[in-house]
Parts: C-alpha cells; structure tokens; sequence
C-alpha cells in the first residue's frame, strides 16, 4: 500500500465531504454544523495539498513549497476563527465588544481573519495547481479548477479592508451572504472530487 497517495485521496474525502456539508448547513441555516466542519476541513486541505506536494516534479517544487506552507497558514487562521465560534463564543457570556469582535456574524475582526484564511486558502490552491503536470483530462480540470481557485485571494483579502461587511453588521440575515458561500463551495467541491480520483486512479 502507497501510504503517502491514501493520505492524500483521504484527505480529498475529507474535502469534499466537509465542503458538501457545509454547504447543506449554511441552507439550513445550521450555524453550529457549518463551523464544526470548517474545523475539520483544513486537515483534510493540508493533507490534499501535501499529496500533490509530494507528486510534483523537481521544476515545480518551488511553487509546490509555496503551496504546501500556504496551506498550513490557512489552516491556522480558519481553525483558530471556528474553535473560537465554538468555544468561547458558544460557552461564555461576551460583553457586546467582545462579541462585536469574536462573533462570526458581526463582521468584525474573526470575520475578516476568516475570509484572510480564505483569501490564503485561494493563492495555496493556486500555487500547488502551478505545480502540477496533468497526464490525462480529469487532471487538466483539476489543475485548472485549483490555478482559476487563487482568484478569491483578491476578494477575500480586499473587500474586508473597503469596510462593506462592517457596514452590513446592522443590516438583514445574512442570506446574501450565505448564498455567496454556497456558490464557493459548488466551485472548490469538484476541487475535492477531482484530487480524489486524481490519487484513486493516477499512477506514478
């Protein structure tokens, strides 16, 4: 058994299950169950991310490197924003600034670290895509899909700082912006199928 190329088709499972779960929550309005998955989901990204890594060919370890320690500050960032959802904010009564900032939806400063660690999420997908040879057409998506991916670096990392979300803290339920969620995730969920074909079926 290639233990390195189960890791990775494992951790592409866990990609698309937690994506497909994730946007079956944020439908239902399950707040609850949509952090609890983005608590999962970057293990199962690092250890996608780390199959390809581990894939690539000598002239693409730069921007497979790359790739590989972006995904790791990605997860850094949204594990520390949804265990914080789950923890403190769950479990203890916050003044209303603290909870103007630890609360996801105020907008507020663990927003705008979560959509940073999205934006981060976007240029890893991006880099680990330029590292990639594709050997077959399921592949050429794949590589696709991930470089096209690093698109959202731009609106995750810039749209916090003109202040739009801030000024929607006061305003609706966030419908808006649950729908822009599960539009993301039918773009990065064939993302999670493809890498796990990519190590079901590719052979070295």
């Amino acid at each position: 058994m290639d233990l390195n190329r189960e890791i990775a088709k494992a951790g592409s499972a866990i990609v698309t299950v937690t994506v497909f779960l994730f946007a079956i929550f944020l439908i239902i309005n399950f707040s609850m169950g949509s952090y609890f998955v983005c608590l999962i989901l970057p293990v199962g990204f690092i250890m996608m991310t780390a199959g390809l890594h581990n894939e690539c060919e000598s002239d693409r370890k730069v921007a497979a490197n790359i790739g590989l320690i972006l995904s790791a500050v990605y997860s850094t960032f949204i594990m520390l924003v949804y265990f914080t959802q789950l923890t403190t904010v769950n479990n203890e009564q916050l003044n209303e600034q603290a909870a103007k900032l630890l609360e996801f939806n105020r907008f507020g400063l663990i927003f705008n670290f979560d959509l940073l660690g999205y934006g981060v999420m976007a240029l890893s997908s991006f880099f680990t895509g330029l590292s990639m040879k594709p050997k077959n057409k399921a592949d050429k998506w794949l590589k696709a899909l991930l470089m096209i991916h690093g698109v959202f670096y731009f609106s995750c990392t810039f749209m916090p700082i003109t202040g739009m979300f801030a000024r929607m803290s006061s305003g609706g339920s966030g419908i808006g912006g649950r729908l822009a969620l599960v539009a993301w995730c039918a773009y990065f969920l064939p993302e999670g199928i493809l890498s796990f074909l990519h190590f079901h079926f590719t052979k070295r």
